[in-house]
């Protein structure tokens, strides 16, 4: 069936007919907006090609955390470094709740904001829009309902998650609850790992973030809202169900023939927590520059993600093997350090210990993926409902 561009022209994308030379991208969430941005902004023409009818679809209204511990230099500094636009609505999170299996509290706060909330989609505020403004800003064509099958020229792939290593499910809905953020860590709610409640500016997330029994997913969904409803009061308008999947990989390669691959096509996520959109980024930046500047896309994400990465897949591989006593051992040890930032960094610090340990949580990480609590047989997960329509 023939795309159509918002100007309502046909442009059947089965085959790119590049006259003009211009760099096309696959994708238009953060990966690819970001590299076409970074292209224009050096002069280069660009064509962004997007499958769906709209900016951030798959998201809706989601709130998501854009997680500012991983860098000393407030991630909002690191995308004006880049070239990126700030201009979306965000919230930034310096304290919080987290809950263990019993119930117990424990606090969560950082001088320096720990994330800055942001919300996802095709509204006004969202960042999505922002970096798709910039974009248009700068001339780059934007082509919804269009997908490229077959690059002619030089291109950027940036489709998103090609495989659920992790899902997310819950609840989009309205709130008069004030700005703010708790979490619970329990098996019973969120397999290997953790239930959230995101609220900003009246509007809430709720979810179950899970990495494992995915084909149980409306059980957990239903005890993460009572659990919510329970211990934060959590009050809920106008609910709307809303699911997202993760894929979590360091690649041996992120090049696609010689196409660079970005954002979570290529697997580039928090292994640990989820957080992806700082790594998605950074990646569609880094894939611009190889194209504008000659450079090894491959060395260029190494030395910039690479490290990180790895110690977040060893993190994963050891929150995994915890259990709820384990997730209480760890909350205690938090609250009883200074700054949950200065916490976390730490827990995503390169040490050679972790380098060492990064091939064997690879190949735990892997044998996750053949979760037998999903065969996607018979199965209505949210991998299953609509992982097929996202990605073919």
């Amino acid at each position: 069936m023939m795309g159509v561009n918002e100007a309502g022209t046909g442009i059947g994308a089965m085959m790119s007919d590049n006259r003009n030379g211009a760099v096309e991208i696959a994708g238009a969430g953060p990966a690819g907006l970001a590299a076409a941005i970074t292209l224009a902004r050096a002069g280069r023409p660009v064509i962004v090609h997007e499958a769906r009818a709209e900016v951030g679809h798959r998201f809706k209204r989601d709130l998501q955390g854009l997680e500012n511990w991983s860098t000393q230099q407030d991630a909002l500094a690191v995308l004006q470094e880049l070239g990126i636009t700030t201009d979306f609505k965000r919230v930034p999170c310096r304290r919080g709740t987290a809950f263990d299996a019993w119930d117990s509290p424990y606090a969560i706060e950082s001088i320096e904001p720990l994330f800055y909330l942001v919300e996802r989609g095709s509204g006004p505020d969202t960042l999505d829009t922002a970096l798709l403004r910039q974009a248009r800003e700068l001339g780059v064509q934007v082509h919804f309902k269009s997908r490229l099958r077959h690059a002619r020229g030089p291109a950027i792939l940036a489709t998103g998650p090609k495989a659920a290593d992790a899902i997310a499910v819950g609840y989009h809905f309205d709130t008069s609850m004030p700005d703010g953020f708790w979490a619970i860590c329990d098996n019973n709610l969120a397999p290997k790992g953790y239930a959230y409640l995101l609220v900003m500016g009246g509007k809430g997330t709720v979810k179950s973030c899970m990495f494992t029994g995915f084909r149980d997913e409306a059980k957990y969904v239903e005890r993460t809202v009572s659990a919510f409803q329970r211990l934060a009061g959590m009050e809920m308008m106008n609910p709307q169900p809303h699911g997202g999947v993760g894929n979590f990989r360091i690649p041996v390669t992120a090049l696609s023939g010689v196409h660079p691959v970005a954002g979570e096509q290529a697997g580039f996520q928090d292994t640990l927590w989820g957080f992806g959109m700082r790594a998605a980024i950074t990646s569609g930046v880094l894939a611009a520059r190889s194209l504008l500047h000659g450079d090894d896309y491959n060395r260029l994400w190494r030395e910039s993600l690479e490290r990180p990465m790895a110690a977040a897949l060893v993190n994963r591989a050891f929150y995994g093997l915890l259990g709820n006593r384990g997730y209480r051992w760890c909350m205690r040890r938090q609250e009883n350090h200074l700054d949950a930032r200065d916490f976390l960094r730490r827990l995503y610090r390169p040490t050679l210990a972790r380098r060492l340990l990064a091939p064997l949580a690879g190949l735990h990480l892997r044998s996750q993926r053949r979760d037998i609590s999903c065969n996607h047989v018979d199965c209505g997960c949210i991998w299953c409902r609509h992982g097929r329509e996202w990605h073919t």
